[in-house]
């Protein structure tokens, strides 16, 4: 009876007769028609082997294709294993359904209906049921492929050494196993839930289950087929409820003192935990219901077991929080929080490295002090820090105008700065860029021009960050084409760096472009072994298929020794080899042994630390000086767990990468070596040379003093009212309101005998202006105290100003104002460099360049400094002349518009009282485009003629203006407008 149900007629066959040709494509067709549909499969596989191969070479040609591997094994064995789970759990559930069918004896008019979609696919159903296998088999494959991470993870995992304070489990459970068990979890719901769909339709559709037909619903092989399913599915929701009492230990939920607020509160520690205990129980036994209809053969028990269990989970795990939170912690919440907020304050600090940070200043032992005029200040401020007057932000246009030498060369938009030795020996904080290839600036573009010709950049160039010279020049402590200059010698060719995204193809036939000079081009032929080999024509067919450029398979350029360079910026080289790390948004370089490297930050991060709150690493690293490329990209957006545990390094001739164990307690950094070995070096391998360019990471910092802002306070009640918060200031030299970068400069604090190598950055009290507190951290890796945290926290009853507040206070200043227009003369404009903030025996210093970009010009050049202490202020040609007017040391020196190190105005004579401003400004415009003609020229004799004519010029006009003001006249230039440059 059964074969004769499910039996279906022949239909495929056609009426019998000689058969037609009409419409038939003919031999010749057909086997065009074949051929073309092979070469078309094997373009498409050899597609997909391309991007393999090129991915395998590359590796290869860094010497790191164990990553290549693991990564490749892992994930090809997470889909497979998932895969074929997911598929075999779903064909043995729709097999099982097919072979539990009744027999249809008697078909009503429900399975009457559906007899005709069981004809239509008798035939087929070995066939559908292997499609729809492999397909959701494939899907779930490739979702458990990318789990890569968190696998290698929970593997390799080692042990933190600290354990939570609700379930006494060690922080690696909760950083390593826990989010493979929720993976795990989510796999069998939707396998389970994918099963039962599947059977649920077998059934339904060979009779098992009926929806219209009268008597029974469904059969008995059916019930208890489906019963065992639902069994499972309610066991792993038992599971699920037992995981998340785990889970409120990094589960992030509100609280108004902190953003990102993470771990257990009184409500979940008094009401959902024990709602999720119970669920738990009602749940195992739900399941064992219905575990037990394979013998009872009813629904009637699981289901009112499972509605018991919906009931439960609304009234126990809903409602019962929901009354505890109203009744008992809203009347009390302070008392009620408090050890849980403890413990949040503990783990968070812990977690971001802070945990170390001293603030001085809670019992008021430092007061900064209004009065400025002291001698012995101004002997202090000379040693308490080496102030950086050339600002890496603005300077690059003179840069890229003085040295760019060659339009196919270019500099970054923001410079670096770092530390290097004068010729005396000393060390000194130095502005430092590379001239790397501008692919744009070619003077005519093609391929071979492009990709064969212009191939590196060529040296770096340094400036002295404390000083300038030539009217507000960079003094350049290394320069030219070749660079010489103050640094060892080293290889002066870039074949890698920040802005070099284009692939070339060097070694080869084709010679490259070294530099031009005065006698012309020289030539060069990469004697690197870094990059892959083309001589292998399936390497170049591989190539030209993957770039899509079909002339690197045939190209005459190409030949015995070519070699093609890609992923050629330091981040991208770096996170190719580690996709396990976070790397931070600035690579900068450093000539170290002989070769300039590129050193690269790079952090372990884990969203699984109980008690510590989130944070979002792209919102925390934004600045003033962040853009798409700069601010940090996470492979995992919120964290709240970092470490600087590698320090990288690549090297700009050969791109070669090395990874350095920087932290050696870390237990995310362990896991991955466990998972990577050998990728990663000892710190002991660390040259003394590189130690001494390594600094503090800029975006680890900024993450920090984001959490700072909250996690500086340590007392729970203090913490709940968000009396002690601070913010950080917008960046008060911009017009957008983004926060103030942090800056690198050689200073000491109070409680240090000597200045170091620092990273600064100030606060201000939640929504005030005023200055709250000053942070360093000591960023010289060759430092005892290396990354210590040093915060002065000023007394809450004073109202030190702020950045905000100093900059505003310099752009009312009339006098600051009547000489900034004398300098904006003929459409010049002010820039503003960075706004530095030292503490000064028990005061804070504020100190801030100021370039003007002068009328035919391009790039800024350094022409006064504003400094500020106390309630005193100065702007002066020089940073000694200002700090000597704050000090009371000297008369202020309004209008004069030459800087420190310009010659003295030898050749002028006194100016004459009742000469007019206007006259004077006018002689001082006709100075400045003389001076400016001439340094376009390269005229350095008439430069400084015009130089000290524009000195005399404005000397006249200041000295015209004080004139007619002590007459009760009014000036032609008076007034000015107070809001000029980037600060307005």
């Amino acid at each position: 009876m059964r074969t004769l149900a499910f039996q279906m007629p022949d239909r495929g066959s056609g009426p019998s007769g000689p058969r037609t040709r009409v419409g038939r494509p003919s031999r010749r067709m057909r086997t065009g028609l074949l051929t073309l549909g092979v070469l078309a499969v094997l373009a498409m596989l050899f597609v997909m082997f391309s991007g393999f191969w090129t991915d395998w070479q590359w590796y290869r040609s860094v010497r790191y294709s164990s990553v290549f591997t693991t990564t490749l094994w892992t994930k090809v064995g997470l889909f497979f294993f998932f895969g074929v789970l997911m598929a075999a759990a779903i064909g043995v559930n729709v097999w099982l359904a097919h072979r539990l069918r009744p027999p249809l004896s008697a078909m009503s008019l429900e399975q009457q209906s559906l007899d005709r979609y069981r004809m239509s696919i008798a035939p087929y159903k070995k066939w559908v049921l292997i499609a729809v296998t492999a397909l959701v088999g494939l899907i779930a494959g490739a979702s458990a492929s990318s789990q890569w991470r968190t696998w290698l993870q929970w593997v390799n995992g080692v042990p933190f050494g600290q354990k939570d304070p609700q379930f006494h489990e060690d922080i690696s459970f909760y950083a390593f196993d826990l989010p493979w068990f929720r993976f795990l979890l989510s796999f069998g719901f939707a396998c389970v839930v994918l099963c039962l769909i599947a059977a649920a339709l077998t059934h339904y559709l060979y009779g098992g289950l009926r929806v219209t037909s009268p008597g029974s619903r469904a059969t008995a092989a059916a019930t208890g087929h489906l019963s065992v399913l639902l069994g499972i599915f309610v066991s792993l929701k038992a599971m699920a409820y037992w995981l998340d009492r785990y889970g409120l230990a990094v589960k992030s939920s509100g609280l108004k003192s902190a953003e990102g607020w993470t771990g257990l509160r009184y409500v979940d520690a008094h009401a959902y935990l024990p709602a999720k205990t119970i669920l738990f129980f009602i749940a195992a036994i739900c399941a064992v219901l219905f575990f037990a209809t394979l013998w009872r053969r009813t629904w009637q028990l699981p289901v009112i077991g499972f509605g018991l269990m919906v009931l439960s989970a609304v009234l126990i795990g809903g409602l019962y929080p929901a009354i505890v939170q109203k009744f008992q912690v809203q009347p009390n919440e302070q008392a009620k929080e408090a050890p849980y907020i403890k413990e949040n304050i503990k783990a968070t600090r812990d977690a971001y490295g802070i945990d170390g940070s001293k603030v001085t200043g809670y019992k008021g032992d430092y007061k900064p002090k209004d009065k400025a005029d002291n001698e012995r200040l101004r002997g202090d401020a000379d040693t308490t820090a080496s102030m950086r007057l050339l600002d890496p932000n603005v300077v690059s246009p003179t840069f890229q105008q003085q040295q760019q030498v060659r339009g196919y060369y270019q500099f970054p938009a923001t410079l670096d700065v770092d530390r290097y030795k004068d010729k005396d020996g000393k060390e000194q904080d130095t502005v430092i860029g590379l001239r790397e290839l501008n692919i744009a600036g070619i003077p005519e573009r093609n391929w071979i021009n492009d990709h064969f010709k212009y191939t590196h950049g060529y040296g770096a160039v340094t400036a002295k960050g404390t000083g300038t010279v030539n009217g507000g020049e960079p003094d350049y402590t290394e320069k030219n084409l070749p660079a010489k200059g103050h640094l060892p010698k080293h290889e002066q060719r870039i074949y890698y760096g920040e802005k070099t995204t284009q692939y070339s193809i060097v070694g080869g036939p084709q010679q490259e472009l070294d530099y031009s000079d005065d006698s012309g081009e020289k030539s060069y032929s990469y004697k690197g072994k870094s990059g892959v080999d083309l001589s292998n024509p399936v390497n170049r067919a591989a190539y030209a298929v993957a770039f899509g450029e079909p002339q690197i398979l045939y190209s005459g350029a190409i030949g015995d020794g070519s070699r093609i360079l890609y992923n050629r910026t330091p981040k991208e080289r770096v996170e190719s080899v580690a996709p396990w790390l976070t790397i931070d948004g600035d690579a900068y370089p450093a000539v170290v042994d002989g070769r300039i490297k590129w050193i690269v930050d790079a952090y372990t991060t884990s969203n699984g630390y109980p008690y510590s709150s989130r944070t979002t690493l792209g919102d925390s690293t934004a600045d003033s000086l962040t853009d798409g490329q700069r601010a940090v990209v996470a492979q995992q957006n919120q964290v709240n767990y970092i470490r600087n545990s590698v320090k990288a390094t690549v090297d700009a001739y050969d791109g070669s990468v090395k990874l350095y164990q920087w932290d050696k307690k870390d237990p995310v950094l362990k896991t991955w070596m466990k998972a990577f070995p050998g990728t990663v070096e000892p710190k002991s391998k660390i040259s003394n040379q590189l130690m001494e360019h390594l600094r503090y990471p800029q975006d680890l910092f900024k993450v920090q003093r984001q959490l700072l802002t909250t996690y500086h306070v340590t007392d729970a009640n203090t913490f709940y009212t968000g009396s002690e918060r601070w913010q950080i200031p917008n960046d008060p030299t911009t017009k957008s309101a983004t926060a103030v970068p942090p800056y690198y400069l050689s200073m000491k604090m109070p409680d240090q005998k000597n200045q170091t190598f620092s990273l600064t950055t100030t606060f201000t009290p939640n929504k005030r202006d005023n200055l709250g507190a000053f942070m360093a951290v000591d960023a010289n890796a060759k430092s005892p105290d290396y990354g210590k945290i040093r915060i002065l926290k000023l007394p809450s009853e004073t109202t030190v100003p702020g950045p905000q507040q100093v900059q505003s206070k310099f752009n009312s200043d009339d006098t600051v104002a009547k000489t900034l227009n004398i300098l904006k003369k003929g459409d010049s404009e002010i820039e503003y460099g960075n706004l530095l903030t030292v503490p000064l025996d028990g005061g804070l210093l504020y100190v801030e360049p100021v370039y003007l970009r002068g009328a035919g010009t391009n790039y800024p050049l350094l022409k006064k400094v504003l400094v500020s202490y106390g309630n005193k202020a100065a702007f002066e040609d020089s940073l000694g002349e200002a700090l000597d007017v704050v000090f009371g040391k000297k008369a202020p020196n309004i209008g004069d518009g030459d800087e420190e190190t310009s010659p003295p105005d030898q050749g002028s004579s006194t100016p004459p009282t009742d000469q007019s401003v206007q006259d004077a400004l006018d002689d001082a415009q006709q100075a400045w485009e003389d001076s400016e003609k001439a340094r376009r020229d390269g005229e350095w004799s008439a430069y400084g003629e015009a130089q000290k004519k524009l000195k005399s010029a404005l000397d006249r006009a200041a000295a015209a203006e004080k004139k007619a003001e002590q007459k009760g006249g009014s000036s032609d230039k008076g007034g000015g407008d107070k809001g000029s440059g980037q600060g307005g």
